[in-house]
């Protein structure tokens, strides 16, 4: 006669920490939960109004999270979410799910082209290179996993500004450094901000010999259910395989290896920025 299963076994409780919780911090957290579903953000005197906290200790708060660049404060004195807490969005992402959903796309996207296939995001205001698939051809180029890459001369770079949202992209743009790496490198905002526009318009972005000469580089935002960039995928090689004359057929493998991987995150579809 088969014995009966033991009863199962509680679980122990979970320690009670409330004791330790800090007031001010547990108030920043819980505006930042707020003003998320602000988009049109919220001054001082709102704030204090929408969750019941003095005015000063708002004042206070608010203070420390600009400073932070966790908060960003417009022109008629209200605060919105600062590109900090993106950065912090990209590096608390799970990148092996990223990397996970896109090895197979990566591998179709190097097989269409010849090309390196590479896929990245940002983080800490830079770019990052989470994983690659290397040409098989003798002549390629191939790039260190974690490798960080500047913003302004990297087309998966530029792919990702274009798709944000005008607010985060802007307070990016604004720490940006112009650092000069060859004749082709774009060292001013204007001109950034001018090429950030046409990445917009047609869907993808390029470099060509900017970081490193000779080196080319073709890519597209991967975007989540909310619009929002979460990396990009793009291919690299010699300058001579990426002409302009292979733009065409390039940029359209990689814009539908984007829409593939963006799908596999809920986006069901694409919308303009303005």
């Amino acid at each position: 006669m088969p014995s009966r299963p033991s009863p199962p076994r509680d679980r122990p409780a979970e320690p009670d920490l409330s004791r330790y919780h800090v007031p001010n911090l547990k108030r920043a957290l819980v505006l930042m939960e707020h003003l998320a579903s602000q988009p049109g953000g919220q001054g001082v005197s709102e704030l204090a109004r929408a969750l019941k906290i003095p005015k000063n200790s708002v004042f206070r708060i608010t203070a420390t999270l600009l400073a932070g660049g966790y908060l960003t404060r417009r022109a008629d004195n209200t605060f919105t979410l600062g590109p900090k807490l993106l950065t912090l969005a990209y590096t608390a992402m799970d990148e092996q799910n990223l990397v996970g959903k896109s090895l197979d796309v990566l591998a179709t996207l190097r097989d269409e082209t010849g090309e390196t296939a590479l896929i990245g995001t940002l983080a800490d205001g830079e770019g990052v290179v989470l994983d690659e698939l290397a040409s098989p051809k003798p002549i390629k180029v191939t790039v260190t996993l974690g490798h960080r890459f500047p913003i302004h001369s990297a087309a998966p770079a530029k792919a990702m500004l274009a798709a944000m949202p005008p607010e985060e992209r802007k307070s990016i743009l604004a720490s940006l450094r112009f650092s000069r790496f060859t004749p082709h490198t774009i060292t001013s905002l204007n001109e950034f901000e001018k090429e950030l526009a046409v990445v917009r318009a047609r869907g993808y972005a390029m470099d060509h010999s900017e970081e490193v000469e000779g080196i080319s580089c073709v890519a597209a935002a991967i975007v989540d259910f909310r619009d929002r960039p979460i990396g990009a995928v793009w291919v690299t090689g010699p300058s001579f395989r990426i002409s302009d004359d292979d733009i065409p057929a390039i940029s359209k493998a990689v814009t539908r290896a984007a829409a593939t991987i963006s799908a596999r995150f809920g986006h069901g579809g694409t919308s303009a920025r303005s």
